[in-house]
């Protein structure tokens, strides 16, 4: 039977999945302006160790029940941080250094939301209406008319490089983050499952790091690179999130990851803002697009969602 969400919940999701996409999308541009400052791994690494000690104070009192809860379904905990921390954005920091930034948003922000859907249509029995459907390809049209500038000459020359498979792998291993995070169990929060995940994560991530720190040149730790792992640790982790996770759980997985979508679209507005590019035509019709697509996704219609 399929789950059903009150007008409330949608409207919450909607507004949580939009605060997670507006932070996420200053990782990119964050994760890129310091690949000469640390490696990949080190910098995930970093990253959700602080993203587990900001959440440390909230969690650490209740520890006791949660490891019960931890103890009672192990292998899952692991796979979800395996995916949705260790794996997913060190993929897309490795990629960063071998492809080229459309390539890593193109793949990224359209590969993840039909990865995801699939997923959960298969695992949990989530329906692919026809307005999801109508709303999914609108937002993928949307996103590659923003990327190929609206020519058609370069969109059919893109081809994968060993940094776009990065980024492949890192949008399915977020993919069956999504599916997973559907599942957590009901005795544990939302921030209290993070830091498990978090923590979990960055446990996972220990032996790489050591084997990068060894061969890898040494990290230049300057004002710059420490308000990266801040912004990353505080904003693209702990925040969005929470914000992504609850999300989820209001919307469902095949509505929330649509919303992905629309980090290429925040992206370039951070980018008018903080870098002072312009905005042509092209960019206001993709983005009328994306938002279009997101509108009818979620169109709460009996007649076309079951």
């Amino acid at each position: 039977m399929k789950e059903q969400h009150s007008p409330k919940d949608i409207s919450l999701g909607i507004i949580l999945a939009l605060v997670a996409t507006i932070i996420w999308s200053g990782n990119f541009v964050i994760s890129r302006s310091v690949i000469h400052l640390i490696g990949p791994i080190s910098l995930a690494f970093f990253r959700w160790s602080f993203a587990s000690l900001i959440l440390l104070p909230f969690t650490w009192k209740v520890f006791k029940e949660d490891w019960q809860v931890i103890k009672s379904r192990p292998a899952y905990f692991f796979w979800t941080a395996l995916t949705g921390i260790s794996f997913f954005n060190t993929f897309v920091y490795i990629a960063g250094h071998s492809t080229s930034a459309i390539n890593m948003a193109l793949i990224g922000t359209t590969s993840s939301p039909i990865f995801a859907s699939i997923l959960a249509l298969l695992f949990l029995k989530e329906k692919m209406g026809l307005m999801r459907i109508i709303g999914m390809v609108t937002c993928i049209i949307g996103i590659l008319l923003l990327l190929s500038q609206g020519s058609l000459e370069k969109l059919l020359a893109f081809h994968f490089s060993t940094g776009d498979l990065w980024v492949l792998a890192g949008a399915f291993s977020f993919a069956i983050y999504n599916v997973l995070v559907r599942r957590k169990p009901s005795g544990i929060s939302s921030i209290r499952f993070l830091f498990v995940a978090f923590s979990m994560g960055s446990i996972v991530l220990i032996p790489f790091f050591l084997f990068e720190h060894t061969y890898a040149p040494p990290i230049v730790w300057n004002s710059e690179l420490i308000g990266s792992i801040l912004y990353l640790g505080i904003g693209t982790s702990v925040i969005s999130f929470l914000c992504w996770n609850i999300a989820l759980h209001k919307l469902g997985t095949g509505r929330t990851v649509i919303f992905g979508n629309l980090i290429p679209l925040f992206s370039t507005l951070e980018a008018v803002w903080l870098l002072g590019e312009k905005v042509s035509l092209i960019h206001g019709i993709s983005g009328l697009m994306v938002i279009l697509g997101l509108i009818i996704a979620n169109l709460n219609s009996s007649k076309f969602s079951k």
